[in-house]
């Protein structure tokens, strides 16, 4: 069966230029039949979104392969079927290396192959990292975790050896291309002995937002939408690869034959969310108490992040511009740039061609491609600018409402390009 393209569906983008159903005029009220999505749009929640990130930290860190992640996986499912979205499970195998011993250096990172250019040296994904950089890197001290209880609930490691592991998914079936879908995503596991609250809370608690809101009685879609929460994100992208390798030969066949249902639909496009809070700009210098820099052991200054998210603060959209599908993931992110001007506030969104790190990686020479972020995974984030970045600080009480209407403004970014691309209607 010849799937419809994404990119004939881009001709939405034209309709996403038209005006904004609620500003026709102040008393004119926006009607599920005037514009299904914004109707969608509205119906997110700061209060709710937020509330599903705490529900999520109640596990911790969600550490791979531990009895927290798998109640926190538990939980999601629950949740999920609680909003009329039935789920599945994909299992797989993954080998859990021994530990390296106390004081063993951890191996030096390959550098990466691209980047790099008048600005600094490269970064991942093509990147180029730009002015000031903070250190980065992953917690592996639980008593730098100031919390007594999550010391505790964090305490357990996964297990070495090989042993299951699962990704967990429910699907709106299209009503006219069942056949057809487009996967929203994120991960659900964590590291750094805190509360994985932004990487990958925030991703996961959208796409569970996302999932309620369109399992709703009387919101139907032309085409089908995955709702996929990987696991083992933070061990190479493990649950999304196996993922891939178990189902993309199952694409578009109809099972069993003559009954109209399809249990792997052809892939139309894959938009993932990893880390949607944290927008406060590039680190700048520490000061001491008269104002004046702090040097580290080298005389060399000491950078932070500033306290405040920046005025600027947007939402990145990005695709790879080495994969194979860089024309159509590129296309695919206009559609949601558009998608964010005509629905999202109060941030914008920027569109960008370095897409590395995440779970769409693994599809993106298959099927066009995104990601959602709080940053640029390569230029900024690799260059330190969120400080919570696998650490124990990466816990719900560190954000601001700020930062989570950022989380919110890409929830409504996907809600509105998916309700698009998707065909959505709303009937009472």
């Amino acid at each position: 069966m010849t799937p419809t393209s994404p990119l004939a569906v881009v001709g939405l983008t034209l309709a996403l230029a038209a005006p904004l159903a609620w500003a026709q005029s102040p008393s004119t009220p926006v009607t599920a039949e005037a514009d299904p999505v914004a109707a969608l749009v509205g119906q997110l929640d700061l209060e709710k979104y937020k509330a599903t990130i705490k529900g999520l930290t109640r596990f911790g860190d969600r550490r791979q392969g531990t009895e927290r992640n798998r109640q926190a996986l538990d939980w999601i499912e629950a949740q999920l079927n609680a909003y009329g979205c039935k789920t599945e499970r994909l299992q797989y195998e993954y080998t859990e290396a021994a530990p390296r011993p106390a004081g063993t250096p951890a191996p030096p990172r390959p550098a990466p192959k691209t980047g790099g250019g008048r600005g600094g040296p490269p970064g991942q994904g093509g990147s180029t990292l730009f002015g000031n950089r903070a250190p980065t890197g992953v917690n592996s001290d639980p008593m730098l975790q100031a919390d007594a209880r999550l010391r505790a609930l964090n305490a357990e490691q996964p297990p070495v050896g090989t042993s299951r592991r699962e990704n967990i998914y429910c699907t709106k079936v299209g009503t006219t291309h069942p056949h057809e879908m487009y996967i929203v995503s994120a991960h659900m596991d964590g590291l750094g002995y805190g509360e994985a609250a932004n990487d990958d809370g925030s991703g996961t608690a959208l796409v569970m937002e996302l999932a309620r809101i369109l399992n709703a009685p009387g919101v139907h879609t032309g085409r089908s939408i995955r709702f996929a929460i990987w696991n083992n994100e933070e061990t190479g992208l493990n649950g999304a690869r196996a993922y891939v390798e178990q189902r993309k030969d199952l694409q578009g066949i109809e099972s069993p034959k003559g009954s109209g249902k399809f249990p792997e639909p052809t892939w139309l496009g894959v938009i993932q969310h990893d880390m949607m809070l944290w927008d406060h700009g590039m680190p700048i210098p520490k000061l001491d108490a008269k104002g004046k820099a702090v040097l580290d052991d080298k005389g060399q200054p000491i950078y932070v992040s500033p306290e405040e998210q920046r005025a600027e603060a947007d939402v990145n959209i990005e695709f790879q511009s080495a994969s194979k599908q860089a024309e159509a993931s590129s296309k695919l992110a206009w559609v949601l740039h558009a998608a964010n001007g005509k629905y999202a506030s109060p941030y914008p969104a920027m569109v960008g061609p370095h897409m590395t790190n995440t779970d769409s990686v693994p599809f993106m020479d298959l099927v066009p491609a995104v990601s959602l972020r709080e940053n640029e995974r390569g230029m900024h984030i690799g260059a330190g600018w969120n400080p919570n970045w696998h650490q124990p600080s990466d816990v719900f009480s560190t954000y601001s409402d700020k930062d989570f209407m950022l989380g919110l403004n890409a929830a409504q970014t996907t809600l509105a390009g998916v309700a698009q691309l998707s065909g959505a209607t709303v009937k009472p």
